[in-house]
């Protein structure tokens, strides 16, 4: 459902949130969460982890080049 850059950057911003509440149960390092995301349909799904627990992530080139069409559409709908 989502490209490998988009699945890092929503870990990032979870990772930020999560930081953001400063709930002293939470480690001072990298926090470990799942964050599981159903789309529209049944085979629409993405499973975000930390970006430390995933050092080599699983490629879908249908991901990757929905991603590349998403920024190609923006730069023309800017144009």
């Amino acid at each position: 459902m989502f490209s490998v850059a988009q699945k890092r950057e929503i870990s990032e911003k979870v990772q930020q949130i999560l930081r953001e509440t400063n709930h002293p149960e939470l480690p001072k390092e990298e926090i470990q969460f799942a964050l599981h995301v159903k789309g529209a349909t049944p085979m629409s799904w993405a499973d975000i982890r930390n970006n430390g627990a995933v050092p080599n992530p699983s490629v879908n080139p249908f991901n990757e080049m929905m991603t590349e069409q998403q920024v190609d559409d923006e730069i023309t709908q800017s144009s």
